[in-house]
């Protein structure tokens, strides 16, 4: 049982490291498998340790860390990744879970046999993780003049990879970065109320004063 709990939370956190960053947790992985013992892919899986698909990772990893830490582009990215970073989680949750659904032969065997439920988890974990990433980093670059994008974007790749290897070495803290990481978002997502709720204020005082001054106009006139 408790091997079980320990490739679900170990698929938790790799789709949630996916979510923020889709090439992180499968270079981990990958390079885990193919030059540790920390990490045993199963037969199927095993295309994660070759050296072309690592190289390729290295290079898409190399281009979103650039994209990613320009404000504008950044948000460009994330739309892009709205599709890269849940297909990743699916992946590194199938992996971590020991899924045969790579190289699936018999597609009727694979839905009615709950294969596809990994991936499936791991698809909606890195999409919801995504989500919350794309809506808070557009208060950060307001808030910041764009100066906080390179800052976030650093952390949040740091966050990736850190959570990714605590997920492959000691899943039971997974726990604790997933609380974490929803306490970050709160705190972004209270930000941005704050700063609607000002800007609204300031509206307001605007069409106040301009109300006020064309009252006092008029008034001026019946004079």
């Amino acid at each position: 049982m408790l091997k079980y709990v320990l490739e679900v939370l170990t698929g938790i956190g790799l789709a949630t490291s996916a979510g923020l960053n889709a090439y992180i947790p499968l270079l981990m992985i990958g390079l885990l498998g193919r030059f540790t013992n920390l990490i045993t892919l199963p037969g199927p899986w095993a295309w994660l340790e070759n050296e072309w698909v690592l190289g390729i990772l290295v290079v898409l990893l190399a281009i979103e860390f650039v994209a990613d830490k320009i404000p504008v582009v950044d948000h460009i990215n994330d739309v892009v990744q709205t599709v890269v970073r849940p297909t990743a989680g699916g992946l590194a949750f199938g992996a971590a879970a020991s899924s045969q659904t790579v190289t699936v032969s018999d597609p009727a065997s694979f839905f009615s046999s709950n294969q596809w439920v990994p991936i499936v988890a791991g698809m909606v974990i890195s999409f919801i993780v995504h989500g919350m990433k794309a809506v808070a980093r557009p208060v950060v670059n307001a808030s910041t003049a764009g100066l906080g994008a390179p800052v976030a974007s650093t952390a949040e790749d740091i966050f990736s990879a850190v959570m990714s290897f605590v997920a492959i070495i000691f899943p039971l803290l997974i726990v604790l970065f997933l609380v974490a990481l929803v306490w970050m978002f709160v705190s972004v997502n209270r930000r941005r109320k704050r700063r609607r709720a000002e800007k609204l204020a300031r509206l307001d005082a605007q069409r106040l004063a301009r109300e006020g001054a064309q009252d006092g106009h008029t008034l001026d006139l019946w004079r």
